[in-house]
């Protein structure tokens, strides 16, 4: 699974982002998709995912109640819609992909997306 992130950008404090991750690979389907995000001298950290085999996405506390996970399987994308944005979301944010169940261990995931920066401004 080859991975590509996009729809970042700069927004102002309480603005909101979509972010859109597209795949290439026949078993996009059957793999789980996660964000995460790194900020300037910090680790990489687990924003949000969803598990290959469906239901709700979860989220870290940190976002849950302003970021939104959805997938679409019969287009290879899902999505992470930003809303109520604040200055320590500022991050490159990355998508990954594993065959099997979530995890928020950055180590657990097989395949990663290059990154796109968003910068939130106070």
């Amino acid at each position: 699974v080859q991975l590509q992130a996009f729809g970042g950008g700069l927004v102002q404090a309480g603005g909101s982002l979509r972010l859109s991750c597209a795949a290439s690979g026949r078993s996009f389907s059957r793999h789980s998709i996660g964000w995460f995000r790194q900020a300037p001298g910090k680790g990489r950290e687990f924003v949000a995912a969803i598990r290959w085999r469906g239901g709700q996405a979860v989220y870290a506390d940190s976002v849950k109640g302003r970021f939104t996970m959805s997938r679409d399987n019969a287009k290879n994308t899902v999505h992470l819609q930003m809303n109520s944005l604040k200055p320590e979301d500022t991050a490159v944010y990355y998508c990954a992909a594993d065959p099997g169940d979530y995890t928020r261990i950055v180590s657990g995931w097989n395949y990663w997306g290059q990154g796109t920066q968003v910068t939130v401004s106070s």
